[in-house]
């Protein structure tokens, strides 16, 4: 239901003209790295939230440590910022990515289910379409293969990412929700998809295609 009901928004955002340039090796590092600048905005509200959503029964059975990626940004982001420390305290977040990390934030603090739209919509993105962007910033600018730059897209503690993703669908399924929560849930699925097309278009406009 949830990936019938979001195609038309997930099709927009993986069609972005920002994404679609970056995916072509049409853009440079500094793209990437404003890109990956504003994943950690929104990882930070999104893993900020676990600890106090581990024992609901809703979203706490999809709060996996091997999933979680702010750590990982962080290391990404000291070796795009050419080793330095001090990068959080040069670095912005855009107005969409604000809008974004906000609603997360905003669901996590009170609505148990739509954590659940915003998380399924972010990790399960990493772990199939996050790979070409990976695959794409290790041709495009030669960082070594799952190393400093592209950690980010390396979840080095699941052994079979497609085997994780059914168990995690399966959650999914099994949701202990009713019908009119399982459609709140959707909607907001699409709204999360929304959300990030929202930021490709600030990114898109911030780093437009060089001709």
């Amino acid at each position: 239901m949830i990936r019938t009901a979001s195609h038309e928004q997930h099709t927009e955002a993986e069609n972005s003209t920002f994404m679609s340039d970056m995916l072509g090796g049409r853009l440079g590092v500094e793209a990437y790295t404003h890109y990956t600048e504003q994943l950690w905005y929104v990882y930070r509200s999104l893993e900020g939230a676990a600890s106090h959503l581990a024992d609901d029964p809703v979203a706490g059975p999809f709060l996996r440590p091997e999933l979680l990626r702010v750590a990982a940004l962080e290391r990404d982001l000291t070796h795009l910022h050419g080793g330095r420390t001090d990068w959080p305290a040069t670095v912005t977040p855009l107005p969409a990515t604000t809008a974004y990390a906000s609603r997360i934030t905003e669901v996590a603090h009170d609505w148990p289910g739509g954590y659940v739209a915003h998380h399924y919509t972010r990790y399960l993105g990493d772990l199939s379409g996050g790979q070409i962007i990976r695959s794409t910033a290790e041709k495009s600018w030669g960082f070594e293969r799952k190393g400093d730059g592209v950690r980010f897209y390396v979840f080095s503690g699941i052994s079979n990412p497609a085997a994780f993703k059914r168990e995690y669908r399966a959650l999914l399924d099994a949701l202990p929700v009713d019908d009119l929560e399982k459609k709140r849930v959707i909607d907001e699925c699409k709204r999360a998809f929304a959300l990030n097309t929202a930021v490709f278009r600030e990114l898109g406009e911030r780093f437009p295609l060089s001709a």
